[in-house]
Parts: structure tokens; C-alpha cells; sequence
């Protein structure tokens, strides 16, 4: 499953209802995760001791990968989002909708997959040590690449601010052609340049 090595595979329900115990959820956010997902399991535990050539990282101890069995296929993936900020451990959440499947993790902040047939589903476990792996796995799932001169985090706060600064562009290119007056048509030009250079 998901291309992993069958040594990795584990079988073991996640109950909902002590995840809501030992997280202390509110009833609103137990009654929105009911709404939508029908249950979890831990499907994969990725540790040197289930992969003997692979050594541990020096921030990743184990990756797990679990399924996440929804109701709907349409989920606001702020509970995803609430799921994985819950529990303190390098997770790939499985999202399961009939026979398709959507690949999500958590660093920093919540990155997905588009959805595919089951079979077409795979994590790479491309590193030398768990450090890298999970970089890979999050790379690979949010399809973005990590510089040379940065870390994980630190690409991701990078792209992070580059699609703000994008989001503030399009705000004032939108208003300058709709502005009249020639001299603040100027200005908003001037501050979109000057907003153009921070993105490269």
C-alpha cells in the first residue's frame, strides 16, 4: 500500500473517541470531525527498526501514515488541519472517499495532494535518515522543491510570503486600473513594482 515496504505495515484503529479524551476537543469540534469522517487507522509506522537502512533523524524519530475513512468527499480541510495540529508526531494523512485517495501532512501548515485511484497512491522514501525522508514526503505531497540555502521551514515560510506578496499585487493592480486620477494611478504603480522586486 502506497508503495511502502510491507515490513512498515501496521493495523491498528485510532477510535475517535479517545482521540477527543486525550486532546481535550470541544463538542463543536468532535461533532464537525463526526460529520465528516467515519473512522481512522494507522496503517504504516516508519522507524529504522521497520526499516533496517534507514537510520533515525535527528528531529524525526518515526513517521506513521494513517487513513482517514471519510463520510463526503467534500471536507473543509480545517479539520484535517485540527487533527494534525492535535497529535505531536510526523503524520501522512490517507484522506479515503470509495476508491480515491488524497495524500495530506502537516508542516508548518497543511499541504495536499490532488485526488487519485487508490492504486496510484505512493509516498517516496528517498534520504539517508528520517529527517530527510519526511522532507521528501512533504515535498513531494505539496509538489514544491526546498532550496539549496534553505531548511523545510524555511521554504515554506518563504513561499508563504511570496503567495501574500502575489495576493497584495493583485489587490492593487486591480485598483489601480480602476482608479481616474493620474498621480494615485502613479503610486500604486510605483508600490506594485517596488512589491514585484520583494518576489524575486
Amino acid at each position: 500500500m502506497y508503495g511502502l515496504p510491507q515490513t512498515t505495515e501496521v493495523k491498528r484503529s485510532l477510535p475517535k473517541a479517545q482521540l477527543y479524551r486525550q486532546y481535550d476537543w470541544k463538542p463543536s469540534q468532535r461533532d464537525g470531525f463526526d460529520a465528516v469522517v467515519a473512522r481512522l487507522d494507522f496503517t504504516h509506522f516508519i522507524v529504522p527498526k521497520t526499516l533496517p537502512a534507514i537510520a533515525e533523524g535527528v528531529e524525526v524519530k518515526a513517521i506513521f501514515v494513517v487513513d482517514v475513512l471519510l463520510k463526503t468527499r467534500d471536507i473543509d480541510l480545517k479539520n484535517i488541519t485540527f487533527l494534525a495540529k492535535s497529535i505531536p508526531q510526523r503524520i501522512v494523512y490517507a484522506l479515503r472517499y470509495e476508491d480515491s485517495v488524497r495524500l495530506a501532512v502537516y508542516h508548518d501548515r497543511l499541504f495536499t495532494a490532488p485526488w487519485q485511484p487508490e492504486e496510484n497512491a505512493t509516498l517516496p522514501l528517498v534520504g539517508i535518515n528520517l529527517d530527510a525522508i519526511w522532507e521528501n514526503i512533504v515535498t513531494h505531497i505539496g509538489n514544491f522543491s526546498v532550496g539549496s540555502d534553505k531548511s523545510l521551514s524555511e521554504q515554506i515560510a518563504a513561499d508563504n510570503e511570496r503567495a501574500r506578496l502575489e495576493a497584495q499585487i493583485a489587490s492593487l493592480e486591480k485598483k489601480m486600473f480602476a482608479e481616474r486620477q493620474p498621480r494615485r494611478k502613479r503610486e500604486l504603480y510605483s508600490e506594485i513594482k517596488k512589491l514585484k522586486q520583494r518576489c524575486k
